[in-house]
């Protein structure tokens, strides 16, 4: 009797605490502009603060350790820690939207055990990606033909890395969790603090104790901790329907099928996009060292961009997922519309500043003139195609709100992933330049970018032109 009452006591508690989140839930009834902003700006940040998080062990040991092991970090390692970790991102953007839309809904009970499996998952995942990151590191290098003297810096900063995988995932699905329900400023006060102490470790340990690419992998790991764990309280503290209880956490069945039915397209689309890159980098590691770290220090500073439409991304899906769960269709749409009204603006924007003051970035990372010279070009040549890539973030983190995660596979995986590796296996050992290789996102960009715009349309379940009224199909 006593669990019975314990457990209706709960049940009472989630449905009051419910009842309270859906009448303060500004995303929900709020203005569409104004909230998008608000939840917007502090995503943005956040990214900023990721993006100076990663960059600072590139530019910590392209200072004081040399431009090889400015290539190990920046270049073939960030490539397969963004192909294992970025699929379980992937796979995890799926509680971001099980959640968001169990939050838009008021349906407490859905939401606490979403949460639960959700952190559950996480661990598991880790520990997973730590034996397989760790067991994998040097075939994978060897496989992307990584050169002889960046092999060495690029296996001890992997195998230390993937070390701190468990920390880096709690964090991330613990951020998506408060984003899911429409906290998007306290994972960026998480992400400042951790990012400070990753700065002032990397120049402890590298620039003070002098231990090269494994003093960064150190700083990194260890701020990565201390995030995950400021996350988690915070989860554990809140007197929400979110509210984390470690007795709690296990993985429900029904939840976590769910789950993956809309993040395992997510993850598999974010393997595809980095299998992709994965060539891209083999294609640019046989142009030689100048030209690898050339690249990784242009995959940097490009990083302005990339932390922008990301974040417009995350406030896509969220909002859209709070609002499709609430049944506001109207406010599904226009918000889909204010979003790529805000990419496009801001993409002028960051464009500009990037193509005009692209070499002071740049100059943060090497004082060698042949790199400067070759990132210089891959800026210049890359900015102003930033604008095609635009609806894909959007119009895809849109499809993911509503639950249909499948369609955005199929378009990345043949209109981005396919071509790309098509156009490097083709063209670049016909004409083997740096800017051949940096020519395949753009051309893939604007081939996805139009399949997003008819599919989402003309097709998906937010369609707003019926074809059928302008074409008449034969009958057979």
């Amino acid at each position: 009797m006593k669990a019975v009452d314990q457990s209706t006591k709960q049940g009472t508690k989630l449905q009051e605490q419910a009842g309270g989140a859906a009448m303060d839930n500004k995303i929900v009834n709020g203005s569409i502009f104004g909230q998008l902003l608000l939840f917007f700006f502090p995503i943005l940040f956040g990214t900023f603060f990721q993006q100076l998080y990663n960059t600072a062990d590139a530019m910590v040991v392209g200072r004081f350790v040399g431009k090889q092991a400015l290539a190990a970090v920046g270049g073939s390692t960030s490539t397969l820690i963004n192909l294992l970790v970025g699929f379980f991102i992937g796979l995890s953007s799926g509680a971001t939207v099980v959640i968001s839309q169990y939050y838009g809904a008021g349906k407490a009970d859905k939401v606490h055990w979403a949460v639960h499996t959700s952190v559950a998952f996480s661990v598991v995942g880790g520990l997973v990606m730590m034996v397989v990151g760790i067991a994998c590191a040097h075939p994978a290098l060897v496989a992307m033909k990584t050169p002889d003297d960046v092999m060495g810096h690029s296996m001890i900063y992997l195998r230390i890395y993937f070390i701190g995988t468990v920390a880096n995932l709690l964090y991330n699905m613990g951020a998506g969790i408060l984003r899911a329900v429409g906290d998007s400023k306290r994972p960026l006060y998480f992400l400042i603090i951790s990012c400070f102490i990753n700065i002032a470790l990397d120049l402890f340990f590298v620039a003070y104790l002098k231990i090269g690419v494994a003093g960064a992998a150190l700083a990194t790991i260890l701020s990565q901790c201390i995030s995950a764990a400021m996350v988690m309280v915070c989860l554990m503290r809140t007197k929400d329907i979110y509210q984390l209880v470690w007795k709690a956490v296990r993985i429900d069945r029904r939840m976590l099928r769910r789950i993956v039915r809309i993040g395992f397209p997510a993850g598999m689309q974010s393997i595809m996009y980095n299998v992709s890159n994965v060539i891209i980098q083999t294609g640019v590691n046989t142009l030689g060292t100048d030209n690898v770290t050339a690249w990784a220090t242009y995959g940097k500073v490009d990083g302005l961009f990339w932390m922008m439409i990301s974040a417009l991304g995350i406030s896509a899906t969220t909002f859209v997922g709070q609002n499709y769960g609430a049944g506001r269709m109207d406010r599904v749409r226009k918000g889909t519309s204010v979003c790529m009204g805000i990419g496009v603006l801001l993409t002028t924007i960051v464009g500009v500043v990037l193509y005009t003051g692209g070499y002071l970035l740049v100059d943060l990372f090497t004082e060698d003139a042949e790199v400067r010279r070759i990132s210089m070009e891959l800026v210049r040549f890359m900015v102003p195609t930033f604008i095609t890539y635009i609806a894909i973030e959007v119009l895809s983190g849109t499809l993911r709100g509503v639950g249909d995660a499948w369609m955005p596979l199929v378009i990345t995986g043949v209109g981005i992933c396919a071509v790309r590796v098509l156009w490097i296996i083709v063209a670049l050992p016909v004409r083997p330049h740096i800017l051949t290789a940096a020519f395949s996102y753009p051309l893939t960009w604007t081939i996805t970018s139009l399949a997003f715009v008819v599919y989402y349309y003309c097709f998906s379940r937010l369609k707003r032109f019926n074809l059928k009224k302008y074409f008449r199909l034969p009958r057979f």
